[in-house]
């Protein structure tokens, strides 16, 4: 084998791609694209492509990332030019595949969506115009909406409270509302228990709840008297079917958002945030392990914070056109 790949050789690989692996024209092509510009990045740094090492190719994926490339992006350019020397490899005495052992640059994790607080609180504090509100289907919505939106909750933490907690045989309450402390107690992940404050508009929402949560025992004898929600079957409120009665409720609103209940505890978090600045009490809150995982509201906070200033700041306006 020459000490580089010529032009012949990287035609080689295409075709047999075409023809052994049997790869559409098109995905031959963006292979063809994507050794291009590994040839031209060996050429800038003065190597021929059979000589490339380990740490070339790092700097290689790097300067990608430089350039903006978004990470699934060069994980596919790493993936053809693996590809290519292994099959390299086969063909002559290539020590070792420089690419093995790179990787891509993590993904930037997107900003948990959260609602404006005027939204958030139109969206759990009206009841469906298209129900009747007193039906106790639609109470029981408040209460899990205001909740919610009032204690940042998982959805698997809500329906997984019951009215009080109980110690019986095989069984324990993994959580539970005490309606004389306005408190909250759930278990979330790790099994860490907490305690979280709830708020009057949610605790009003909960009592007029629990008077028709009656309503609804009485129709079922074999109702799980145990959860604090119950579907209009009287079994224990699934995390699945509360997410699709949310949905359902925002759009009944004409929400522009998908609501589902993450956005109601992202709104929770943001908005909390916003308010005290304290991120170590949100965090407790929220039952993150890390403060890193609460950090992420840091930077909601900050676009709120920019926002206002591009809008209200006179040297921050733009300069349009005349």
């Amino acid at each position: 084998m020459s000490d580089d790949a010529n032009p012949a050789e990287l035609d080689r690989y295409l075709d047999s791609l075409q023809s052994q692996r049997m790869l559409s024209p098109h995905t031959v092509s963006n292979y063809g694209r994507d050794l291009t510009e590994l040839t031209e990045l060996a050429q800038a740094a003065g190597v021929a492509l059979a000589a490339v090492t380990h740490f070339q190719i790092r700097k290689f994926a790097a300067q990608l990332h430089g350039r903006g490339l978004n990470a699934r992006s060069i994980a596919r350019k790493l993936s053809a030019w693996r590809g290519f020397y292994d099959w390299l490899s086969e063909q002559g005495n290539l020590k070792s595949n420089p690419v093995d052992g790179v990787k891509a640059p993590k993904k930037a994790k997107p900003l948990p969506k959260a609602l404006a607080a005027d939204d958030a609180v139109h969206l759990v504090s009206h009841a469906n115009p298209l129900k009747n509100a007193d039906a106790p289907a639609q109470l029981c919505n408040r209460a899990m909406f205001e909740l919610l939106y009032s204690s940042g909750l998982r959805v698997s933490e809500l329906t997984g409270l019951d009215v009080q907690y109980r110690q019986e045989a095989g069984y324990t309450s993994a959580g539970w509302i005490d309606m004389q402390s306005c408190e909250v107690t759930v278990t979330g992940k790790g099994n860490k228990m907490r305690n979280v404050p709830v708020g009057q508009p949610a605790m009003e929402a909960l009592r007029n709840w629990l008077n028709a949560r009656e309503t609804v025992l009485s129709l079922h004898a074999d109702a799980d008297r145990r959860a604090l929600f119950l579907s209009e079957r009287g079994t224990r409120m699934s995390p699945r079917v509360a997410q699709l009665r949310l949905k359902a409720h925002g759009q009944a609103l004409g929400m522009a958002t998908n609501v589902h209940p993450h956005v109601l505890r992202h709104s929770f978090a943001s908005h909390v945030l916003q308010g005290s600045g304290d991120l170590r009490a949100v965090q407790e809150m929220l039952g993150h392990a890390s403060i890193t995982a609460t950090q992420v509201y840091t930077s909601l906070d900050f676009q709120r914070l920019a926002q206002v200033y591009d809008a209200a700041h006179p040297r921050a306006k733009k300069i349009t056109s005349k």
